[in-house]
């Protein structure tokens, strides 16, 4: 029987963390993010768990600790926001080639400058290509049940890269919502023990983490690892049917609203998708055919899959919570815009930017990206292909 609770999202993630009761956490605390250690020592000095808790001098230490620790054959996890996931950029790198299933917290917030604090997906999105899996929350409880479902993708034998679990800064991290939690003695056996087949501390095995790869090696390590990283589309589907089996609800690779007879369609990540959902469902009120895609896993990024569920639609809006600075596209319009080509799909796709450094994304906001959709069939004429939304004269 499920334990309810009312808990905000950085504690929920704190608690999936105390379940799994992992080897080794190094960590470096930076706003929003910072309550996961926090709770998370606390568990420590309790005796709840029997984790080696490090605490490090800075975000690229914590990186470089999860990275030795994994690799001596430690179940290892961290969490950042934001500068702290950019200083560990050189590592990120180094933790998916070495192919290490470190879980990552990430608690999305604007990178400087100006100084923000507050959530947008731009740390997320500077690591993108990093290598490592990424999937992103829409709510509290999400979260919660996404990082108890990490390790079991990322350890997989198929797999074996790093994983990040996203959240939105301040919006998930810090509001309280009702949020219903597995018992510990199930999310145990779910998650299971771990057991590395190589790992530096076996005896019974020599190995090397991070050799230099010359030429005649290099490429083939990279495609070995993309394998790996598309293998993690199947295997998170797999993961998710089990974990339905002990929870009740159902994830997939996107989830998509009422998008069966849709001719507009808004595809979206992260917590804004709960306010989507909500402008599709008044927009519906009216009689108008509009429908909501918002991404779980967004590296790999299931393309095929996507494209064979929005091919048959008319408009479509890719919204970004971040800046590319290439002026025509951001990661989602991107991404999307590529899948549909593959698919040779006849639709037409405008980007909006939205939402970053903390700007408030409203029902009536995101309610006028499908009247604009709207606008554009009715006048034919379709603009500039690249918003911003809500951005003040």
């Amino acid at each position: 029987m499920s334990i309810r609770e009312r808990l905000s999202g950085n504690e929920a993630v704190a608690v999936a963390m105390r379940q799994i009761n992992p080897d080794v956490m190094p960590a470096f605390p930076i706003t929003p993010s910072t309550e996961i250690p926090q709770y998370f020592s606390a568990f420590v000095a309790n005796g709840q768990v029997d984790t080696a808790f490090v605490p490090v001098e800075s975000e690229h230490s914590a990186m470089s600790a999860a990275i030795g620790a994994e690799a001596a054959g430690a179940r290892t996890l961290t969490a950042t926001s934001s500068c702290g996931l950019a200083l560990m950029w050189e590592e990120l790198y180094v933790a998916a080639s070495d192919r290490l299933p470190i879980a990552l917290a990430l608690v999305n917030r604007a990178l400087s400058g100006p100084i923000n604090i507050n959530c947008d997906h731009s740390d997320a999105m500077g690591a993108r290509d990093a290598g490592w899996i990424q999937i992103f929350s829409e709510s509290n409880q999400e979260a919660y049940d996404n990082f108890v479902q990490a390790y079991r993708i990322a350890e997989h034998k198929d797999v074996r890269l790093p994983i990040m679990i996203c959240q939105d800064g301040f919006i998930t991290s810090h509001a309280v919502e009702n949020i219903e939690l597995i018992e510990d003695d199930k999310v145990k056996a779910f998650v299971g023990e771990y057991c590395p087949e190589n790992y530096l501390l076996n005896d019974n095995g020599t190995m090397a983490v991070g050799p230099y790869a010359i030429p005649a090696y290099y490429m083939e390590t990279k495609r070995a690892q993309l394998e790996a990283l598309k293998n993690a589309k199947k295997v998170a589907l797999e993961v998710a049917e089990e974990f339905e089996k002990i929870s009740g609800r159902k994830y997939g690779l996107f989830e998509t609203y009422k998008t069966e007879d849709a001719d507009y369609i808004m595809i979206i990540m992260g917590s804004a998708a709960g306010t989507g959902k909500e402008a599709v469902d008044e927009l519906r009120a009216e009689g108008k055919k509009v429908g909501l895609l918002k991404i779980r896993l967004f590296r790999p990024f299931p393309s095929e899959e996507i494209a064979n569920a929005i091919k048959h639609v008319k408009y479509i809006a890719c919204m970004d919570r971040t800046e590319s600075f290439n002026g025509h596209s951001g990661p989602i319009g991107n991404d999307v815009r590529t899948a549909l080509y593959n698919a040779k799909a006849d639709c037409e796709v405008i980007n909006y930017v939205y939402g970053i450094g903390g700007r408030d994304v409203t029902v009536e906001s995101l309610k006028s990206v499908y009247e604009a959709l709207m606008e554009i069939e009715k006048t034919g004429d379709v603009g500039e292909r690249y918003h911003y939304l809500s951005l003040r004269d």
